[in-house]
């Protein structure tokens, strides 16, 4: 039997772009045969530039998108589809959460933390009142948050928590997979490194699996076990996360490593922690 949690088979999107007055359409090919599989309780790191094609993966395997070829299965079930019924929307959430770049778009501004929890809770649970509002207790303490946080609106809260507050609504499911789109890329260094660190611990924990979709690759090698590189669409280079980022074989992969922006970063220094 398959230890893989989620496996991508072939994933390809077109998207059709309207041209000006009179000038009909073109095809632009977002994803072209990627192919890629992610064990329980793994970790991969899908990296690219701007317009590579690494969050039209990530809203595929979340159902935002359907896959114009291909196939996705998440714990042994196909979800190349869209889901039509609300009970398989639910099954699937239970299997799959997503956290974006900017939790607090993610996040209802009129909606206290310990309500958005609550709703993901009855949702995806069968909890009473009294095991959510346990469960909701035992959430914001695996990020980091308490009592006073869950009575507070999202405006109230640092970027820094509202991504951790975005992390345990996902948690809620007791999801096998959670795919993160540069889900630190807009904290300051030290609040990435603090929800980094967050992340690896729960993943230890809990034994969840992570999609991290990122730009950059020395927030890889903190998270990731592996490590799958899109240049327009397609892979150009994959592999363990130390080969990868340690002996590029790619042209691309190395003008990546060279354009992080740490001065003095070395990649064969950098820990992997």
């Amino acid at each position: 039997m398959s230890s893989d949690v989620l496996v991508a088979d072939g994933l390809r999107k077109v998207f059709a772009v309207h041209g000006g007055r009179g000038q009909g359409h073109r095809v632009l090919t977002a994803v072209d045969d990627v192919s890629f599989t992610l064990a329980c309780g793994g970790a991969l790191g899908i990296v690219g530039e701007s317009g590579s094609g690494k969050t039209t993966i990530a809203r595929m395997l979340a159902g935002l998108e359907a896959p114009s070829g291909g196939r996705i299965a998440v714990a042994g079930r196909d979800r190349s589809q869209p889901a039509r019924a609300s009970a398989e929307r639910r099954r699937r959430g239970h299997e799959l959460q997503m956290v974006f770049q900017d939790p607090y778009t993610s996040l209802d501004p009129r909606q206290s933390v310990g309500s958005c929890l609550e709703e993901a809770l009855r949702l995806h649970t069968e909890l009473d009142p009294v095991g959510r509002r346990a469960r909701i207790a035992e959430l914001l303490g695996h990020v980091g948050l308490d009592e006073r946080h869950a009575r507070s609106l999202p405006r109230a809260l640092s970027g820094g928590q509202r991504q951790r507050v975005a992390i345990a609504r996902a948690l809620a499911a007791s999801p096998a997979v959670i795919v993160l789109d540069e889900a630190v890329s807009a904290l300051d260094v030290s609040i990435q490194a603090q929800v980094l660190n967050l992340l690896n611990r729960l993943r230890a924990e809990s034994g969840v699996a992570y999609v991290f979709i990122t730009h950059n690759l020395a927030v890889v090698r903190q998270i990731c076990d592996e490590a799958l590189v899109l240049q327009r669409g397609q892979v150009v280079e994959r592999g363990r996360v130390e080969d990868v980022l340690d002996n590029p074989q790619h042209e691309y992969t190395r003008r990546l490593l060279a354009s992080i922006p740490v001065p003095g970063w070395d990649p064969h220094q950098l820990s992997a922690a």
